[in-house]
């Protein structure tokens, strides 16, 4: 999809609250009403926007603890490859679960309400699962950056 001025400063301002009304986004992007309406749902149909979320503190609702997992299987064929992605994405914990390249094949987020929560995890989904090579846990002690926004730049 090709995505002009308008349309990013469109999704910058969508980033920034998605709550705003398009009738608010159309006054920061100088358009009319109606043209923003259209063009915010194109971008939502058309899946540039994913989704529309509130950013819940976890530590907000007793899930204080946030780790960081990386994960190395045994096999990378696909069917194995896919095995781990749907349990990870079935998995209320994990936040976010990236196949990457390198020494890893997985970067999992999580967020636990305390050590025996994840060391259940643990067992389930790691040395329960005999396609886990090995994993190596990162505890975050605050968090420097949190967000979800993609940065956009308009030509202007």
């Amino acid at each position: 999809m090709e995505l002009d001025d308008f349309d990013l400063q469109i999704l910058q301002s969508m980033q920034e609250d998605n709550q705003r009304t398009s009738q608010e986004v159309a006054q920061r992007v100088n358009l009319s009403p109606v043209s923003c309406l259209r063009r915010m749902k194109r971008l939502r149909e058309s899946k540039v926007v994913l989704g529309d979320v509130s950013v819940v503190d976890p530590a907000a609702v007793g899930r204080g603890i946030m780790m960081v997992v990386l994960v190395t299987l045994e096999s990378e064929r696909a069917d194995k490859l896919d095995s781990f992605k749907r349990a990870m994405q079935a998995a209320p914990e994990v936040m976010q679960c990236l196949s990457v390249t390198g020494e890893v094949d997985f970067v999992l987020t999580l967020t636990m309400r305390d050590m025996e929560e994840y060391e259940a995890f643990a067992q389930r989904n790691f040395w329960g699962n005999p396609n886990v090579k090995r994993f190596s846990t990162l505890i975050v002690m605050n968090r420097a950056k949190h967000g979800l926004g993609v940065p956009v730049a308009t030509s202007a």
